[in-house]
């Protein structure tokens, strides 16, 4: 299943400087961690503090991973930048990624890496910059979204609950597989 993230809809006409809250985590990417540690806790009672992310063939393919009882129960990727997305749908298609969520963000680096970002006169990412805005990101407090007032008054006035049937046939959803006849060489980026 799939929950699509309230946030991107709502309109907060009324937020004030001091109300700006960011979600766990450290950098100004997604919802990665925010998503990892609620699921390990409701699906399977532990409490993650701390997320330790593992780079996989670069610093812009990196996984998170849960383990229970030796086993790996959960299994979470980030994957920043067009070839990296690129090489995620490649082995999707060919059944080869085993992942239960990924982050996909089309800048390398994330979100404050992107091209209308810090960069110098030369086009460059200025790296002194880009520390300074993730200095002030982390300053920010963090609330997490499904305390966000505005968010639950969506759930009580439009979807009728956070477990009602309009909002599993509004937020959720369900993927299978389509059997096609195309190769890698067919793919129309």
């Amino acid at each position: 299943n799939f929950r699509v993230d309230l946030c991107c809809f709502l309109r907060f006409d009324d937020i004030k400087e001091g109300d700006v809250v960011r979600h766990d985590g450290k950098r100004s990417d997604g919802y990665l961690e925010h998503i990892f540690k609620h699921a390990a806790k409701e699906l399977f009672g532990m409490d993650v503090k701390e997320i330790t992310y593992k780079a996989l063939k670069n610093k812009d393919f990196q996984e998170v991973t849960l383990e229970k009882d030796g086993e790996t129960v959960l299994r979470f990727a980030a994957a920043y930048g067009f070839r990296n997305i690129q090489n995620m749908v490649l082995k999707l298609k060919k059944g080869k990624f085993l992942y239960h969520f990924v982050e996909v963000l089309a800048c390398p680096g994330g979100c404050l890496n992107g091209k209308g970002q810090a960069q110098s006169e030369d086009g460059k990412p200025d790296r002194a910059l880009l520390a300074q805005m993730g200095e002030v990101y982390t300053a920010i407090p963090v609330r997490l979204p499904e305390t966000n007032l505005h968010v639950q008054k969506v759930y009580q006035d439009w979807l009728e609950g956070m477990d009602s049937k309009k909002a599993q046939e509004t937020l959720h959803t369900t993927y299978s597989a389509v059997n096609q006849s195309t190769s890698s060489l067919d793919i129309k980026w």
